[in-house]
Formats: structure tokens, C-alpha cells, sequence
């Protein structure tokens, strides 16, 4: 009978402190193993490949880059990490931002530490994990009605309503093709609008396009 190969965690954290911690932890059980430790969200994605992670713990706020901007580009590269953001802030707003920016749960830094592994253990099997200071939080955030568009697809919304092709996207914004046609997808779905007319008109009355000097 074959053992499984250890669950790969990457804790990214820009406290040494908080990332040793957790590392000392984690490592105390045999069906985990710590790729790796990073201080920074951006040598975290610059990193993936190396670390090849299965679960990445990581902090929102971060000197370089955002925590839920580093989520969406590391689902974009490799969209069978699972993220779970461990953060000090127990406010719904971050918690259902970090939920809708594609994390799969969200754990509190003062978590009990067998809580963390239960966390990691729900996230593999697929499920959703908010720890307990975290739960009646995951209602999305709506506006209008309308569920809100993350930093990324704001980013590409504006590229599209620029009139510019999904291959056009994707080499600007290095990523691949159907990435762009993914969160095309979604931002259609979010906004409720089938057509890229209808995506550019929706930038024009929402200020997307404000100062970029395109009109329909």
C-alpha cells in the first residue's frame, strides 16, 4: 500500500516571527511538510514553480503587494493552489474580499494551533474553511445588486472596454489566453452583461474608463 507524499504548505508572511511560528507548528506533523517561507507576496509568485505548493498560508497585508492581489495571480498561474489567507483583521469586509479574490478559507492569527491544521485538512478535501472569530462573514460584497469585481478583473475589464483582444490582454498583462476568457467570463456573469459592448458602456457610466480618453 502507498503512503501519501506530504501536503506541501508555503507560509508567506512578512513577520519572521509569525511565519516561524507557524512553520515550528506545521512541522510537527507527518503528513505536512513546509516548501518553503517567504517574506514577500511577490518572491512567493516568483517562487511557485520552486516551492510547487499545495496550500499557501498567507498574510493580506504586505509592504510589496496586497495578500488578495497576490491570491489572484498565483490561482492565474497555478488555479490548484489552495490559498488560505491568515490574517489579524476579523472584519466581514476582509473576510468576504478575501473569499471572492478566490481564497478557500480564512484563519485568524490567534487561532488555536490545531486549528490551522484543520483548516489546511478542509482546504485539501475541497472545502471551505472560516475558523470560528471568521464565521457569518462570507456573505459576497454587493453593490448595486451586483456582486463586486475583484482588483484583477477590474484591471481586465478595463482592457477589454479599451477595445483590445483577449491575446492583446493576456500579453500585457502576462497571462495566458484563457485566463483572460476565465475572468471575462466572470466579470460578464458579475455584471450580468453578455456583450463587450456592453462591457465598455458599463466602464463609461461606472468612471473605469475615466482619463484613459475612449468613448463610444
Amino acid at each position: 500500500m502507498s503512503t501519501s507524499a506530504p501536503v506541501r504548505i508555503l507560509i508567506v508572511d512578512d513577520h519572521p516571527m509569525v511565519a516561524e511560528g507557524i512553520q515550528s507548528i506545521l512541522e510537527s506533523y507527518d503528513d505536512l511538510m513546509v516548501a518553503g517561507s517567504c517574506k514577500s507576496a511577490r518572491d512567493a509568485i516568483d517562487g511557485l514553480d520552486a516551492f510547487n505548493p499545495d496550500v499557501i498560508l498567507m498574510d493580506l497585508n504586505m509592504p510589496d503587494m496586497s495578500g488578495l492581489t497576490a491570491t489572484e495571480i498565483v490561482l492565474e498561474r497555478r488555479p490548484g493552489t489552495r490559498i488560505l489567507v491568515l490574517s489579524m483583521h476579523d472584519s466581514p469586509e476582509y473576510i468576504s474580499s478575501a473569499l471572492s479574490h478566490g481564497a478557500m478559507g480564512y484563519i485568524l492569527k490567534d487561532v488555536p494551533t490545531d486549528e490551522i491544521k484543520q483548516a489546511i485538512d478542509a482546504v485539501m478535501a475541497g472545502q471551505q474553511y472560516l475558523c470560528t472569530g471568521a464565521r457569518g462573514s462570507i456573505a459576497p460584497d454587493k453593490r448595486d445588486g451586483r456582486e463586486a469585481l475583484t482588483g484583477r478583473e477590474q484591471t481586465i475589464l478595463l482592457q477589454l472596454a479599451q477595445g483590445r483582444s483577449n491575446k492583446e490582454v493576456a500579453t500585457a498583462l502576462d497571462i495566458s489566453v484563457r485566463t483572460v476568457e476565465t475572468h471575462r467570463k466572470n466579470i460578464k456573469r458579475k455584471l450580468g452583461i453578455s456583450s463587450t459592448a456592453g462591457l465598455t458602456r458599463y466602464a463609461l457610466e461606472h468612471g473605469v474608463l475615466q482619463g484613459t480618453g475612449v468613448s463610444l
